[in-house]
Formats: C-alpha cells, structure tokens, sequence
C-alpha cells in the first residue's frame, strides 16, 4: 500500500525531532499503521538548515502553501507555532482537504473552535496532542482512555520551566530572580520567559484539556491567570514546615455552578505523588467519578518526546482516514452537537483553601483582632504558625492556612485584615488544594 505523504510546516526543535524518530521507527510504524508514513516536503524559510535535516530523504521548499497546495500530500503537519501564519496555513490546508496535526497548544486554545467547526464541516481530522505536555499522552487519555467516566477536576504541571524554577527555589533557598537567571543559562527558559513564568503557556493547555474533559468550547479568555513572578522563597520555605510543597498549577473542576479554570501558584500536600514531581517534569492528575485519580508524567516537552505525540497523531490519523467521518473520535471528545457552553467561574466564585502570611506587630491581641474577621467573612483557620519575633525585632510572621471558602469571601475578609494597624506590608495570599 502507498505510504502516507506528509508535509511539515517548520522544521526546527520538534520537526527535526519528528524527522529523525519517523526515520529511526518506520518499521514500528509500519506494523502500527498499517501503511508507512514518509515526510514528502518540508517547508521552512531557513531552507539550507532543512536541507541538512533531511539529507535528501525529502524535498525542501520555502513556501508552506506549496505544499498545502499539493496534492500528494494527505497530512499538514504544522510546527510553526503562534497564532499568526499558523492559524492561516491550517485552516487553509483543511480547506484543501488535508487533515492536520499540530503542537500548537496557543493556536488551539485560542482558535480551537473555529478549527474545529471547519474540520468537522470539511470531513477532516485535526490532531494535537503534542499541544499539551508534550510526550506524555494526556490528550488520548482524556478523550478516549477515560470516556466511561464523567471526569470532574484535572490538576497539572504542565509546565516545565515554571516546575524547574520552583523545584531550585525549594531546594536551595534562592529567590526568583537568581533561579531564573539559572534557567536561562541552562536553556529551560527563554530569554523571554514571559509565556511560561507568567502563566500563559499552562494555561493554553489546561483551557484544552478543560474543553475535552467537560465538553465545553475552548474559552482561553475566561481562564484565570497567574504567574510565579511574585512567589517568594520565604513562602515555599514556610509551605514545606507546614508539610506542602508549591506548584504551578492549571486547574479545572466541574461544579454545580460552572466549570473553574484556572492557573496559579498552588501548595499541595507533599505527600501527593504530583507534589514530587521535580526539575522539568510534567504530570497532570485526573479524577473521574469511576477510576478515581489517575497521574501521567513524563517530559513535558523537547524535541523527541514532542516528536512522540506528533507521531502518535500522525498514526492514528493514517488508520482512521477510510472511516466514515461520522465514526471518528470527536475533536473534543463529545460529539459536536453535544458540546455545552457551560459558564466559566469567575475567580471570585471560585472555592479553595488559602495560605496566609502576614507581618504583623508583635504584641497581644493581633491573632484574636485577624481571627475575628476571618470569622466574620465565614472563614476558619485549620493550622498556623506564629514565628517568634527575633531579638530586638518588634515584628513577626504569621503563617495560616485555611479551610474552604469562597474566594470572595477571602478577598474581602484580607481587605479588612490589610487595614489593620498592627498588620505592616501586604498581606501574601496562595491557594491551597488537597487534590484528594
């Protein structure tokens, strides 16, 4: 049988990773598939570099819609990112008929529906995957290993520069600022890591996996969104005597009320396998209502693991192009007509614990006036820590974390707290899930 021809738009980290592992397991995917998969043309402006990745195995052009424009390619594969050209070139290689697979997890949770609703129009399968935690199949897990369930919260780290940066923090003592400058030299951020130490790259991949689990449209912009920037090491010093760990968390939960998503600097119990997970790792925690949690780790990202979950789309893609469209796994794994457009919560609907830390003046009666209004806003304390003021020094810190409650409810009990005399600086405050 003719193998599949591929065409892939942008051959750098993860295409040159593409290239090599197709190359490396033709016969692995061969036995799998069913047919081969062979990259025809590989586009990229940087046509002398192609040429050197591909050593003549396929034919390098310069204009992605060469190759859309072909038609002897069955698959577009694109690795360009951003939400620019790329948008473009997919939605007009679906136009053309092709079916097409992409890491882009920014392009996805941004324009997911309008490139699905086209796809779906179109008879064609768009895969993606590599767009969320990169080898780790998180995506096939949700839409197809889980569908019995009715899932109800994912938790992840699901980004790997924000995991490395805070597993240094932790383990020796530095603030931010040095960690990411370590970070930077050692290549595990950019030298401009405003996507990932912001929170804009975790949550482009939790809004995805929010939209399968739930069967929900993507909905990026109603995502609540936090970076590390502001964490300090004083805070994940003080989370792990209370026996937690800090993590930069994507969450989403389906509550009566809505769906919550949402990302931001979260302590976790340390007992937790996923509060473990150190350095560059990944891991996202699944709870559905039948298997209980379920965890995926693995690399979250770089050229072969990535080039794993762009194979395994490329694939299933070959074994299911003869299917009657109809009979396909559904882009969000709910049937298109049966995707809700269940209400996002605003943060302030949200409910969590809390972690507070408060420099306060170290007389009497300071916990008894900040306990009274935690009280009076329907908020219980669950444990604390009260630091003896060092010698000479007239104030302390005051460490507590709470039991749930609405994050409303929180914000207006610290508005009063702040307002305190005996309470000096701003009061630090950081969610606190159990994952249990």
């Amino acid at each position: 049988m003719k193998p599949i021809q591929v065409g892939l738009l942008g051959i750098g980290t993860v295409g040159g990773g593409v290239f090599t592992v197709l190359e490396r397991n033709q016969d692995e995917i061969l036995r799998r598939a069913g047919r081969g998969i062979r990259i025809h043309t590989v586009a990229d402006l940087n046509v002398e570099r192609a040429k050197e990745v591909v050593q003549g195995h396929a034919q390098v052009v310069s204009n992605a819609r060469a190759v859309i424009a072909n038609p002897e390619i069955d698959i577009v594969v694109e690795l360009i990112g951003g939400y620019g050209i790329a948008k473009d070139l997919v939605l007009e290689a679906i136009a053309a008929g092709k079916h097409v697979v992409t890491a882009n997890k920014a392009l996805i949770a941004v324009y997911g529906n309008e490139i699905f609703k086209a796809a779906h129009a179109k008879g064609v399968m768009v895969a993606f995957e590599a767009a969320v935690a990169g080898g780790i199949p998180i995506i096939k897990a949700l839409r197809e290993g889980l569908t019995a369930n009715r899932i109800e919260w994912i938790a992840g780290i699901i980004n790997g520069t924000t995991n490395f940066i805070l597993s240094e923090m932790r383990d020796k003592g530095l603030d931010f600022a040095t960690v990411l400058k370590e970070a930077q030299r050692l290549g595990y951020a950019e030298a401009d890591p405003t996507f990932d130490i912001e929170g804009i790259d975790a949550a482009h991949k939790v809004t995805i996996m929010s939209a399968i689990a739930f069967g929900i449209p993507m909905q990026f912009e109603k995502a609540h969104v936090e970076g590390i920037t502001k964490l300090a090491a004083t805070d994940i010093k003080y989370a792990e005597q209370l026996g937690y760990r800090i993590k930069l968390l994507g969450i989403t939960k389906k509550t009566q009320a809505g769906v919550e998503l949402r990302v931001h600097p979260t302590l976790i119990p340390a007992k937790r396998l996923i509060a473990n997970v150190e350095g560059a790792m990944n891991a996202v925690q699944v709870f559905g209502d039948a298997v209980g949690t379920t965890l995926y780790y693995g690399k979250g990202a770089g050229s072969e693991p990535t080039a794993s979950a762009v194979i395994a789309d490329l694939v299933d893609v070959t074994r299911l192009m003869t299917a009657d469209p109809e009979n396909r796994v559904p882009h969000l794994a709910f049937q298109p007509n049966a995707v809700h457009d269940t209400i996002v919560l605003p943060i302030g609907e949200i409910t969590t614990s809390y972690y507070l830390r408060l420099r306060v003046a170290d007389q009497a009666g300071v916990l008894a006036e900040i306990t009274k209004i935690l009280a009076s806003h329907g908020v219980s304390i669950d444990a604390l820590l009260q630091k003896e003021a060092d010698e000479g020094e007239s104030q302390t810190d005051l460490v507590m974390l709470t039991h749930e409650t609405k994050e409303k409810h929180m914000l207006a009990a610290i508005a009063e707290i702040q307002d305190l005399k005996t309470v000096v600086g701003e009061l630090v405050k950081i969610r606190l899930e159990n994952l249990s």
